[in-house]
């Protein structure tokens, strides 16, 4: 028979009296040692990451407790028992990523969770889908490229557009003047939501002409990272700005990067999924984790966001520039992400934008279907055909090609690049 291991216990407790209660019961049971007495969460951090405990008590009054400080005590190796509270519910301490919540006083479930042999772990009810998507989960995508402003954020306005159904109205003749109306949407189409997750050049509020005050994925990962995050805050910080698509605005400084932890965007995206059809997120274009790079692991990762849009998604959108430059880029763009260190599961469609013959050369479709065939082994490439005036004047609208160029080739294309994400995703669940 296998001897049973010692459990080495971390204790981080804020009230005095139940830290003392909650010590004395675990060093009462056998094979269980309380290593440590944690006062503040630095100093729990550091013990954990140091080897120090692998399980750890905490209270849920702990001041700084969130997703992100869970997540890296489970990194560390720690199993993270959360001690119930008045102040903090069992649903929102399971929210935050603990492994075990127990009633205060529960001495019998305490020692039993700190073992692993507790019982269920309480998870906090799944909110509510909205009645539009009759019970089924929405799908994530992500829309990525290399550096160099291939067109990431053109294609995720337009592609989250198209996926949500608007379509222009009948252009208006008026004299020799011809002007579309405003954009509409069919009535039961699908909703979309976009997300800048851009760590480096946010840029969607600027493209659509919004207010440049408001970080509403920041404001959304906070939520999440207190355990806070539900459809109805989601929709909050995610106003409707475009016919059935609604925008989660990104970072109004490159500064401000810490404020997109991973850990927390991954219920960002999972509430995402219970709230819109589409998630469309626009991602920033370096892939390499932070920790290879600065070799401490413990650093906050500005990459994290695009990772962890790449990891959750359904489809991934990869998107390059039609001329010389822009191919060499996307084909080791293409390794790159092959090569990257979390998985990205979700199926690939390759864009190329603005195919000219002016970058390329004579017959510029099949030269560039060529190339990505050739050197990236990609034999199926959605192309998007320049179109200057029709973007140039989205652009300076601050609207979507349906509502100022809605005959443009690239409105075409892109229209045929969601069918395809459609394709992709063919049942919502």
């Amino acid at each position: 028979m296998t001897e049973e291991r010692t459990v080495t216990v971390l204790v981080a407790v804020h009230a005095p009296g139940e830290e003392a209660a909650v010590v004395t019961v675990l060093g009462a049971q056998q094979r269980v040692v309380v290593a440590r007495r944690c006062a503040e969460l630095p100093e729990l951090l550091a013990s954990a990451e140091a080897g120090a405990g692998t399980a750890a008590v905490v209270s849920g009054d702990l001041p700084g407790l969130d997703r992100e400080a869970v997540a890296r005590l489970r990194v560390a190796g720690l199993r993270v028992v959360a001690v119930e509270d008045a102040t903090t519910p069992a649903d929102r301490l399971a929210a935050l990523g603990c492994d075990v919540v127990v009633a205060a006083g529960d001495a019998e479930n305490l020692v039993a969770a700190v073992r692993g042999a507790a019982p269920e772990i309480v998870v906090p009810p799944q909110p509510e889908p909205l009645p539009g998507l009759g019970g089924r989960r929405g799908a994530v995508v992500a829309v990525w490229g290399p550096q160099g402003s291939p067109g990431r954020t053109t294609t995720a306005i337009e592609l989250a557009a198209a996926l949500a159904g608007i379509a222009a109205a009948p252009v208006r003749r008026s004299g020799l003047l011809r002007r579309p109306r405003a954009a509409t949407r069919p009535a039961g189409a699908d909703t979309a939501l976009l997300a800048d997750a851009d760590t480096y050049a946010s840029s969607v509020t600027s493209r659509l002409g919004l207010l440049d005050d408001a970080p509403g994925l920041a404001a959304a990962a906070r939520a999440a990272g207190q355990g806070a995050l539900d459809v109805v805050t989601l929709a909050r910080h995610s106003p409707v700005v475009l016919p059935g698509v609604r925008v989660l605005t990104g970072i109004t400084r490159a500064s401000r990067w810490p404020e997109l932890p991973a850990a927390s965007l991954e219920v960002v995206f999972q509430r995402c999924r219970e709230l819109v059809s589409w998630t469309v997120v626009d991602c920033g274009p370096v892939l390499e984790s932070d920790e290879l790079i600065t070799y401490d692991t413990r650093a906050p990762q500005r990459n994290g966001a695009t990772l962890s849009a790449l990891q959750a998604a359904d489809v991934v959108v990869v998107v390059g520039g039609a001329d010389p430059v822009g191919m060499q880029r996307l084909v080791r763009g293409l390794e790159d992400l092959r090569d990257t260190d979390v998985p990205v599961s979700g199926a690939r469609v390759v864009v190329v934008n603005r195919v000219r013959d002016a970058a390329v050369g004579r017959r510029a479709e099949t030269q560039v279907r060529d190339a990505l065939a050739r050197y990236a082994g990609v034999d199926d490439v959605h192309l998007v055909p320049d179109d200057p005036g029709g973007l140039d004047a989205a652009l300076l609208a601050g609207r979507v090609l349906a509502e100022c160029a809605p005959a443009s080739p690239a409105r075409t294309a892109f229209l045929g690049l969601a069918d395809r994400v459609r394709d992709l995703v063919p049942a919502l669940v």
